[in-house]
Formats: C-alpha cells, sequence, structure tokens
C-alpha cells in the first residue's frame, strides 16, 4: 500500500469526484466502469465529464430519450453499453426508487452489468469487501501465482478471482484502496509487454519472475481471426440540388442498434456494385437511384470483421416512394444536412456528415 499511496492514479476523476459511501458515489463510479469497458482511460475522461453534466444522477439518465444517450455516447463505440445503461437507469428508478442498489445481488441484477462491475461498483463507491478481476489485475495475478494455461479457462478464472478474493481480504487496508493499488500496479508497473519488474513492490512474490517467465505469462487464449468485408453506403440526396439526405436508424438486435446512418450493405465478392447498391436502394429504401462519384473510402473494424466502406454520392428517382421502415424495422427519413449533428450516428456516419457539413456550408 505504500507504493500505490506514492505512484498510484489518485487524480482520476471517478475516484475523486464523490463522497465515498453515497449514491453518488455509486453512480459515477458506475459510468466510469461501463465506459471503461474495452476503452482506454485516456479516452474516456472527455465522455465521463460531459456525460455527467448532461446526465448528473440516474433520475435524468432514466428520463433521458435514449437518442440523446446515444449522442453522448457517439464515438465510445460498443453501444450496447450506453442502451444497457439507460436501461439500468429505468430499472433503479423503477424497482429502487431512485436510489442505487447496495447489495451486489442486486448490482448484478441490473442490465450490462457483470461481475467484475458489480463489485467495482460496490468496492469503489461503497468500499464493500468484493474481488475485481480485470485487464490488469488478471494479468498481475497470473504473474504472481506462475499461472501457465489460457487466463481465459474455467479452471484459470477460478483461480484468479480466488486470488482477487484474497487480496480484497486482507485486514490492514481498505477494500477499495486494496482493489485500486492492484489495478493501478498491474496498469503502471506490471505491464503487457516489459514489465517494470524492478519497480514492483511484489518481486519477491512473483512466481512469473522466479521462473522467468514475465513474457510468457500470461498465457493468450485463442486469438481472434479477423474477416475482411466490403461495404458501400450512399450519400442519397432527394434531389440533384437538394440537401436533404436520406438516414435510416437501425432496429433491434442489429449492428449499432438505435444508432442513425447513411444507407449501407455488403458487396459480396464479385458481385456487381453498380447493381447491389441499386438492388439495396429498391429492396430496402423504396427508392430508385442514379448513382454518382465515389466521395471517399473509410476503414473501420466491427468485432470479427475489418471493414472497407466505399461511400457513393446518389439521387434518388422517386423520392416520393421513401418507405418509413425498413425491412428489420429500423425507421428511414429524409433528414437536412445542418440537422445531422442532432443524430446519434455510427462512427463512419459521423464522418461522412462532418463531410457534408463542410461541402454543403
Amino acid at each position: 500500500m505504500h507504493w500505490h499511496a506514492e505512484h498510484g492514479r489518485h487524480s482520476l476523476p471517478w475516484r475523486c469526484d464523490f463522497t465515498p459511501n453515497t449514491p453518488d458515489a455509486a453512480y459515477h463510479v458506475w459510468i466510469s466502469e461501463i465506459m471503461l469497458q474495452q476503452t482506454q482511460v485516456v479516452t474516456v475522461l472527455d465522455y465521463y465529464h460531459r456525460f455527467l453534466a448532461s446526465f448528473p444522477d440516474v433520475a435524468t439518465l432514466a428520463a433521458a430519450d435514449e437518442a440523446d444517450v446515444l449522442r453522448h455516447w457517439e464515438g465510445l463505440g460498443y453501444y450496447r453499453r450506453a442502451r444497457q445503461l439507460h436501461a439500468a437507469a429505468k430499472v433503479v428508478m423503477e424497482k429502487h426508487h431512485g436510489t442505487f442498489p447496495t447489495t451486489f445481488e442486486a448490482v448484478l441484477a441490473l442490465p450490462g452489468i457483470g461481475r467484475y462491475t458489480a463489485g467495482a461498483i460496490l468496492s469503489f463507491a461503497m468500499n464493500q469487501p468484493l474481488p475485481i478481476l480485470e485487464a490488469n489485475t488478471a494479468r498481475l495475478h497470473a504473474r504472481l501465482l506462475g499461472l501457465r494455461q489460457p487466463i481465459t479457462t474455467n479452471e484459470s478464472q477460478k483461480s484468479l478471482w480466488a486470488t482477487a478474493e484474497d487480496w480484497v481480504s486482507m485486514k490492514n487496508a481498505e477494500p477499495r484502496d486494496i482493489n485500486a493499488a492492484l489495478m493501478d500496479l498491474g496498469n503502471l508497473v506490471c505491464t503487457p509487454k516489459a514489465p517494470h519488474c524492478d519497480a514492483c513492490p511484489l518481486a519477491s512474490r512473483c512466481e512469473a519472475l522466479r521462473q522467468g517467465a514475465v513474457d510468457s505469462i500470461p498465457v493468450a487464449g485463442t486469438k481472434t481471426q479477423y474477416e475482411s468485408r466490403h461495404e458501400a453506403a450512399l450519400i442519397l440526396r432527394r434531389s440533384a440540388r437538394s440537401k436533404q439526405i436520406c438516414l435510416l436508424r437501425y432496429a433491434e438486435k442489429q449492428r449499432w442498434a438505435g444508432l442513425w446512418d447513411f444507407p449501407r450493405t455488403e458487396i459480396p465478392e464479385n458481385a456487381p456494385l453498380e447493381e447491389t447498391l441499386r438492388q439495396f436502394a429498391r429492396e430496402t429504401l423504396g427508392l430508385e437511384i442514379t448513382l454518382g462519384k465515389r466521395l471517399c473510402t473509410l476503414r473501420h473494424g466491427v468485432t470479427k470483421y475489418r471493414i472497407q466502406l466505399d461511400c457513393f454520392h446518389a439521387v434518388a428517382s422517386n423520392p416520393r416512394g421513401l418507405r418509413t421502415q425498413t425491412p428489420a424495422g429500423g425507421e428511414i427519413r429524409w433528414v437536412a444536412i445542418q440537422q445531422l449533428r442532432e443524430f446519434p450516428l455510427s462512427s463512419t456516419g459521423r464522418q461522412l456528415a462532418e463531410m457534408l457539413e463542410k461541402r454543403d456550408s
């Protein structure tokens, strides 16, 4: 704990901008923990402050329109987190009378909250002696144990959680301080590559260091096999001179559910691009189109896919034929270009919107 007192990340806002052991503390830690899932601290900082400025408490968040919540989340990715956060806020209001629950079982039952997140909220906000296991602590514990099997196996997870529980049960420190110290030690010292073992206060207890195996522990699981995918998007105007373009909102269970986007579709290998886009516009939007020049090509990743997105100008031949819903049940509408900033868009959708705003300003 002496190391943490001197070197810990005490200035992180979700550790210092609330009064411990209060509903306000639980709300702040909850927001930060959901944002930090699969997202780096440096990215989260600005989003955290902006989100709390607009949704300062669970009641405000629960009463907000989902589109507004998604607009504040735009750019963080993994948008299901935001939708579950919004849904959980409603549960807190309806089932817990607006007070964030204080038992592990009740917190775990909220949408979007798993074992780690429930433990982190109650440990950091309420100082409850609950173990937490995330990327940094899993790596640290695996090296301390000299774990020689992938950390994702059931057996490894049992060992790692048991170790985390042993640590948080220590009698000479507060649970929140122990968990914070372990996370910071993993983040700052026991790094994935070239760990700073000479600066580690637990070096004498590290089995991986004793075995000369810090570079091979933790053992990685099966690597994700990425697939290349070709898609195309339409910047589809109502007429050649119109400043209204077509947007659609993704339906439940679709990728980016709840977000708006420019109409886009996969282009199968060897398929004729222009005819594929014409057929897509006809079947999905109810429109006949004249395809124009390519505006740009964007590259991005979604889960296991590495996507090349070719973006084309297009004009509707029968604009009044625009359907109100996609076959999947998502909304479709004509939108003025100057209104695009009001809609929660996918990351590539926002890039296209900004290009259009500059071109049409």
